[in-house]
């Protein structure tokens, strides 16, 4: 019983590693598909949706059923809640960068500000890089490295906020980018908002190593 556990618990564990691994792919893909001006690849983006909202329903499921037919205990149980509860986190930071996927095509066309395109691949990539370290705290289960998200959330922050700034003087400079700066502020936004959603899976793993529930931001 307690082979065809560890089997299944490996199974979970893969999976939820490849979904991350999936959602940092997609969260690149629609920063570069708005830098480039790519409105086939935001579109594409968007109709693979599906594939992370599959994959949460199967790994939920999974999930599920292995307490049901384990009925697993401290560590254990443990490991199985945190991907529980973390895929749900997953799977909102890829509706954001669906959201970046839609931007792209709503922005084609409208004059845009080059200045603040360099600020929002700069802040994609930080994500990026965010959702990778994330899935690696996972993979080691490293709580210190989950800990170590929240710095880089508050640098998405600070961007966030400067690049929110820029728009509205470009707007009141320019009455021309204001499609383009209204589309820059919620691009900004939705990868803060990643972030945060990568926060709360080093949250889940801080849970998964001691047990606790706590707020990381909290904590600074």
């Amino acid at each position: 019983m307690r082979r065809l556990f560890d089997e299944e618990l490996d199974e979970l564990d893969n999976g939820f590693t490849e979904m991350g691994i999936l959602v940092s792919n997609v969260v690149q893909q629609s920063v570069d598909a708005f830098i480039d001006h790519d409105r086939q690849a935001a579109q594409a983006i968007i109709d693979h949706d599906h594939e992370i909202n599959e994959r949460e329903i199967n790994l939920e499921s999974k999930s599920f059923e292995i307490i049901a037919l384990y009925q697993p205990v401290t560590s254990d149980l443990r490991e199985v809640v945190t991907i529980l509860k973390a895929v749900s986190d997953l799977e909102r930071a890829g509706d954001h960068a669906r959201n970046i996927a839609h931007a792209t095509i709503e922005v084609k066309g409208n004059t845009r500000v080059a200045e603040i395109e360099s600020q929002l691949a700069e802040m994609g990539h930080l994500t990026t890089d965010m959702v990778k370290q994330a899935i690696q705290a996972y993979v080691d289960k490293d709580e210190d490295a989950a800990k170590a998200l929240v710095p880089v959330n508050d640098r998405l922050v600070e961007y966030r906020n400067q690049i929110m700034r820029d728009s509205y003087n470009e707007i009141a400079t320019d009455a021309d980018v204001l499609v383009a700066a209204m589309n820059y502020n919620n691009v900004a936004a939705d990868l803060v908002r990643i972030a945060d959603y990568l926060t709360n899976v080093g949250e889940w793993i801080v849970y998964l190593k001691t047990g606790q529930i706590v707020e990381l931001k909290l904590m600074k």
